[in-house]
């Protein structure tokens, strides 16, 4: 089970020195890989009575490919995003995007997609409402722009014709991986994905989850085996705890797990790192 770390977009700041100093202490602790999360605009609970999710206008979100595009160079980290709102993207620019962070990094790099609001849809020129759909389109074209120099796609939301990415990525194609949280999402991720996102601990929910996904895999003549899944374990200070969660995962199938040290109360880089810290002792002790 490979164990990486989630990079605290909400809480790092700005600061460029900041981003580098993390990134290169995660490696130096013996951590595999950088999980990010994506999101490009954020909405004004002033304008949207009502709004429900996590993040706002205050909330600050470093832009995932130009983020990998700067790490790539400082670190020899595996660069995963976790996930990037694909529907609301053009899909060939998000595969060129997508190509070049995996030759910087050497092909150190793991594309997970998903979705999210319609604040961010529509100040990018997308429809919300086709987005389950236009996901599982925008991936199958994506993996022929990887593999492919020449493609011509006539899709219902995309058109490419006698067009190639140069250069292509290192992986070919890229591994896609999908965030799932509902019996539609499990199910797209069965047929589709190279791995997924659990948005749950281990437990009844998980194994029903997982279950699906091995199912709508196995329909789609695809080896369930073969799909990884990535849990999360968030820092809560608790070290015996952490270490119980991630051996939880392991036991589940767990094939990565990532360290989350977000809303832990942690004020600076230094301090998510001294979390991280003792978290890798802790888990060094169960020698994954």
């Amino acid at each position: 089970m490979r164990i990486g770390v989630v990079f605290p977009q909400t809480e790092i700041g700005p600061d460029a020195g900041a981003v580098r100093a993390y990134g290169q202490g995660v490696e130096e602790l013996g951590y595999r890989h950088l999980m990010v999360y994506d999101h490009v605009v954020g909405a004004d609970p002033a304008v949207h009575q009502g709004w429900q999710g996590p993040y706002n206008i205050e909330t600050t979100f470093h832009e995932p490919m130009v983020l990998f595009g700067y790490l790539a160079a400082l670190t020899s980290l595996e660069l995963v995003t976790a996930i990037i709102i694909l529907p609301q993207r053009q899909t060939a620019l998000v595969a060129k995007q997508a190509a070049e962070v995996d030759l910087l990094s050497a092909g150190r790099f793991r594309l997970g997609v998903g979705l999210w609001n319609p604040v961010e849809y529509e100040a990018l020129g997308q429809d919300f409402t086709t987005r389950g759909r236009r996901i599982e389109e925008q991936v199958e074209l994506m993996r022929r722009l990887w593999t492919e120099p020449s493609v011509t796609f006539d899709g219902t939301y995309d058109r490419v014709t006698g067009a190639g990415l140069a250069p292509l990525p290192v992986q070919r194609p890229i591994p896609v991986w999908f965030g799932a949280q509902s019996p539609a999402a499990y199910r797209r991720a069965g047929r589709l994905a190279d791995g997924w996102f659990p948005q749950m601990s281990p437990g009844p929910k998980l194994d029903e989850a997982k279950a699906m996904i091995d199912e709508a895999a196995a329909q789609a003549g695809r080896d369930p085996s073969k799909l990884g899944m990535e849990g999360r374990v968030n820092w809560t200070g608790d070290a015996e705890e952490l270490d119980d969660l991630a051996g939880r995962w392991r036991e589940s199938g767990a094939t990565h797990i990532s360290i989350n040290t977000m809303k832990a109360g942690l004020r600076s880089v230094d301090e998510h790192l001294s979390a991280l810290e003792t978290a890798a002792e802790t888990l060094a002790l169960r020698k994954h």
